[in-house]
């Protein structure tokens, strides 16, 4: 597949070591790497081989912070170091798309992925211009966004079309990974201890809330039905 030249980006990466294509290539995994190892030594091995699995998963669609954080709070791992690890990794594969754009968009079924995203992402900041005023703040949001691409891989594609550095896009990744993650970490730690303190008055109250939605729901439906006869 050949490169666009529009793609050959980032010129401070090419300098140094990193000009090295084998540097590039292997440094996010090494990085990547040595935060599993770590895991070792403030979790018990199949913990820490539970956080490992879980973050292999995480770079599988359709997984994302909202199943792969609770699903590891669930399995015993700290919230904290779920939240962590999840940002780390969306660094990490930040760092591997502004370290290797060109050989990741060789690789089958991600550059077809790279292309459609980039023609939609210029229709998605024409349409948000003040994403590209608000600069690192603006991409930081879209990482927030709960959607598939607003991670390590696709916001370093939207950085670049904002005219951001590779240093502040990755900024920008780590602030919104860590606001997101530490929401649905946070979040989902209190109901899970709720879950084991109280678990009936919690599920019961759930339960109602969602009989009130529903009957809500229907309620407009049947409203909308009758204003159509």
């Amino acid at each position: 597949m050949t490169v666009p030249s529009e793609l050959e980006w980032f010129p401070e990466t090419r300098t140094s070591i990193l000009r090295i294509p084998l540097v590039r290539l292997l440094l996010p995994f090494l990085l990547a790497f040595a935060w599993f190892a770590g895991s070792f030594l403030v979790l018990p091995p199949e913990k820490a081989l539970v956080l490992g699995g879980l973050l292999i998963a995480y770079m599988i669609p359709p997984s994302g912070k909202e199943s792969i954080i609770p699903l590891g709070i669930v399995l015993g791992v700290p919230w904290y170091l779920m939240a962590a690890s999840v940002v780390v990794l969306d660094l990490v594969t930040g760092l591997f798309m502004i370290l290797n754009l060109d050989i990741a968009f060789r690789i089958p079924f991600l550059g077809s992925w790279i292309g459609r995203f980039l023609a939609r992402g210029k229709e998605f900041l024409f349409k948000r211009p003040w994403l590209i005023r608000w600069k690192v703040p603006g991409l930081a949001v879209f990482v927030m966004l709960p959607f598939q691409g607003t991670g390590g891989t696709g916001s370093p594609l939207v950085g670049w079309m904002m005219d951001l550095t590779a240093g502040e896009i990755l900024l920008a990744i780590g602030i919104g990974a860590s606001v997101e993650s530490l929401f649905f970490a946070l979040g989902y730690d209190l109901v899970w201890r709720l879950l084991l303190d109280h678990g009936t008055p919690v599920l019961a109250l759930v339960v109602i809330l969602l009989i009130i939605v529903l009957a809500v729901l229907l309620t407009r439906s049947w409203s909308g039905a009758d204003r159509d006869n």
